[in-house]
């Protein structure tokens, strides 16, 4: 089963990176279109060659025409080819377009990042549009959305997609954290990333990870790191980016179904307590989606102020454009909640992005009011701000 995505790398005309955690089909995608050649560096032969020799590759590159599009798959693995990319745009015009599920090997060995010649693009799990008419949210919730698990739940193969998500966890220490040597103690991450995986869309307690992982919590923020560096968990910090020293932020991973491969609950439905946490991590990730396949100049956070929260902040900039609170149940967002909300942040829309609701309600009046929307027109009143 084949999905039309939402991200087009091929019809920018310019050359671009295009990252994204492992499984969410960038080469797949990048197959799909009509280039002059493609460089697999999943292939350990071709790998092995281009390590040794890596001018061989700008000789090929140089046999094609001026202006061809070319794909390099996988570039992390020999990143000294970055170096004949650049001549290669610089001196043909051609196109380059350049995959990974890590940009951090290429910042750590400080490779050669095209200074500012190639767009950062994102290709994430598959999106609502994506999926199309056969979206299922409770399944969604359960599994996750990478191409394959989607593939396998269309067919009816909930055991398969059950064992490839499990194999995740496994696949991901040993090609990207094992390989790339990003830890010295693999042990010791393992165990991190079981604890991270617990904690997922909560406010990162790093003395407790710390406790509960037996590293001490310098170890733990580095894990954190590594965990973002590779796409598979992002932080959404709190309002106020002047107090980032001194508040804490939320971890979210990319995928549902990879977090709960994590929990070990894949054979389980979702509880009404897991569903409140996948439900606001999905639609976290479904906005960030929208986000990068738009080109939207939006930045997200949350805010908190003592017992009152509001899950996602809008910003462009240092504006507010608007803030959502998610919600998997029937209750409705506290009145004091939304009060203090606007007297933080008078004239911002305030919504609630409802899993349960299937009509739009309101609640109170005036600068007081607060939309109750189901999920598909929250994320449709993002779409259009």
């Amino acid at each position: 089963m084949s999905f039309r995505r939402e991200l087009d790398p091929g019809g920018r005309g310019a050359s671009a990176f295009l990252f994204g955690p492992r499984m969410t089909g960038k080469t797949t995608l990048l197959r799909r279109l009509p280039v002059a050649a493609f460089f697999d560096l999943l292939d350990p032969r071709l790998e092995l060659v281009y390590r040794a020799h890596p001018e061989r590759f700008q000789e090929e590159i140089a046999a094609l025409p001026k202006g061809a599009v070319i794909v390099v798959d996988e570039v992390q693995r020999v990143p000294a080819l970055l170096d004949y990319v650049q001549m290669g745009i610089d001196r043909r015009d051609q196109i380059f377009l350049l995959s990974g599920s890590s940009a951090r090997k290429l910042r750590r060995g400080q490779a050669n990042l095209l200074g500012g010649r190639a767009l950062d693009l994102r290709l994430h799990p598959l999106s609502v549009r994506e999926i199309g008419t056969r979206f299922d949210l409770q399944q969604s919730l359960q599994f996750g959305t990478l191409p394959k698990i989607a593939t396998l739940l269309r067919d009816g193969k909930e055991d398969l997609a059950r064992g490839l998500l499990a194999s995740y966890v496994t696949t991901y220490l040993k090609e990207e954290i094992q390989a790339e040597a990003l830890t010295r103690n693999l042990g010791a991450f393992q165990r991190f990333l079981a604890v991270a995986g617990q904690g997922n869309g909560q406010i990162i307690e790093f003395a407790n990870v710390s406790r509960d992982c037996a590293v001490a919590a310098s170890t733990v923020k580095e894990y954190y790191q590594i965990l973002e560096d590779t796409l598979i968990a992002f932080f959404l910090w709190p309002f106020d980016h002047c107090e980032r020293k001194k508040r804490r932020p939320k971890s979210f991973f990319f995928d549902c179904g990879v977090v709960r491969a994590l929990q070990n609950r894949l054979h389980d439905p979702p509880t009404p307590q897991e569903k409140g946490f996948l439900f606001e991590q999905w639609f976290v990730n479904e906005v960030r989606r929208i986000r990068d396949y738009q080109g939207k100049p939006h930045e997200f956070s949350y805010w908190r102020e003592r017992e009152h929260e509001v899950d996602l902040l809008v910003q462009k900039g240092n504006q507010v454009l608007m803030g959502i609170e998610c919600k998997s149940g029937s209750a409705d967002l506290k009145a004091a909640t939304a009060n203090l909300f606007r007297q933080r942040f008078p004239g911002v829309p305030l919504i609630v992005a409802s899993l349960t609701d299937s009509r739009r309600r309101r609640l109170g009046e005036g600068e007081g009011e607060v939309e109750i929307l189901p999920w598909q027109d929250a994320l449709d009143r993002y779409v259009h701000l």
